[in-house]
């Protein structure tokens, strides 16, 4: 494996990416216990853009992870219409830290409604439940196809990541 730090990400695969995060409502969330072992776990997110928001419990150990140590990883495999074996999916590396501006939960939670109006349990109001944003610096995403996986690593930066609307 190459210690080459990857390039940055370009505009099509911003733009494929968002796509399929677009499609999707659950991921892996994995962060660093204080024991140093890891801890992954399934959350619900929304995603605009690149990056990702999503919900946990104030009281939940992934939360006191996460204000520990905000690096975390993100898995998401998407669906496949087909029976074939092939399949896509991105890991993203990058920090998830607490939304606290209200405007901007307030903005999400509109979004939420707009998007799966089906749902009407993410938004929160009270102090049990924590906003957090996951902002990628390192995406891969994975195509599988006859059993051989085509991996690719992006750079994000340090900024905010490009949506697909700045990009066009």
């Amino acid at each position: 494996m190459s210690a080459e730090t990857p390039p940055p990400i370009h505009s099509r695969a911003v733009a494929a990416i968002v796509e399929l995060l677009d499609r999707e409502r659950l991921m892996t969330l994995a962060c660093n216990r204080p024991d140093g072992w890891p801890q992954a776990t399934t959350v619900g997110y929304l995603n605009e853009g690149l990056n990702l928001y999503f919900i946990i419990a104030r009281t939940s150990q992934k939360f006191a992870n996460l204000q520990t140590d905000p690096r975390a990883s993100v898995a998401i495999r998407f669906k496949s219409g087909s029976s074939g074996g092939g399949g896509v999916g991105v890991s993203m590396a990058g920090r998830a830290v607490e939304v606290d501006d209200p405007a901007a939960v307030e903005r999400l939670n509109r979004l939420v409604a707009e998007r799966f109006p089906e749902v009407h349990v993410y938004c929160p109001s009270a102090d049990a439940v924590a906003v957090m944003r996951f902002r990628p610096t390192v995406i891969s995403p994975v195509g599988v196809a006859g059993g051989r996986s085509d991996p690719q690593t992006f750079t994000v930066g340090e900024q905010e990541p490009p949506s697909v609307s700045d990009l066009f």
